[in-house]
Formats: C-alpha cells, sequence, structure tokens
C-alpha cells in the first residue's frame, strides 16, 4: 500500500510558476509508474503528466508540453511537478497518483492508477 500526501498548490497569478510535491509513504522507484492528474470545478478529472518507474521516461497532456515538468527523486520518495506559464484555466486540484506496472512506459489513463493523494489546489488568478 502506498500513501500519497500534495503539496505546494496555492494562488499564483497568470504567467508565474508553481511546483507541486507528492510524498510517498514508501519507496515507489522500480515498481510505480507516478502520474499528476487535475479536476476542474465540473469537469472530469483529467491526466496532466505521469513518469515511468524508470525515471528517464515522461508522458504529457498535449495541451501542457512546453510548460509542466515532471520529475521523481527516488532518494526522497517524491515526485515533483513544475508549472510555468499558469494560466486562468489550470485553475483545478491537482491530484497525485501512483501505479504498480511492470512496464517501463510511464501509466496516463486514470482507471489504472490504485493509489492517489487528496489533491492540492491550484488557483490561477487572470
Amino acid at each position: 500500500q502506498v500513501q500519497l500526501a500534495e503539496s505546494g498548490g496555492g494562488l499564483v497569478q497568470a504567467g508565474g510558476s508553481l511546483r507541486l510535491s507528492c510524498a510517498a509513504s514508501r519507496s515507489t522507484s522500480n515498481r510505480y509508474s507516478m502520474g499528476w492528474f487535475r479536476q476542474a470545478p465540473g469537469k472530469e478529472r483529467e491526466f496532466v503528466a505521469a513518469i515511468g518507474r524508470i525515471s528517464s521516461i515522461t508522458a504529457y497532456a498535449d495541451s501542457l508540453k512546453g510548460r509542466f515538468a515532471i520529475s521523481r527523486d527516488n532518494a526522497k520518495n517524491t515526485v515533483y511537478l513544475d508549472m510555468t506559464s499558469l494560466k486562468s484555466e489550470d485553475t483545478a486540484v491537482y491530484y497525485c497518483a501512483a501505479s504498480a506496472t511492470s512496464l517501463s512506459a510511464p501509466v496516463t489513463r486514470t482507471n489504472d492508477y490504485y493509489y492517489w493523494g487528496q489533491g492540492t489546489q491550484v488557483t490561477v488568478s487572470s
């Protein structure tokens, strides 16, 4: 079992940056793909970014490529999401998730993630 805790959300002006962190209760390296998802009010949860259990392999939602970057520090059992050039439409609750997998490729489907954090609110003011 893996417990996840997100942090780093907050209020930021459009054009600004934020770094979200996701701390896992146990080591996730070499076994879990880690992902970030977001859910805006009235919308379904959507994929943001994922990093494979081999950390050099990443995947992003097409609309977010170039602005968001996912990384992991296996020594700290932590995954990060660096968000730049933030827009009002990035406002959402951001969730971290873990998916046990034997594949090297990052897992991108919401339903393939079993462990989820409680989420952290990101609000971008225009």
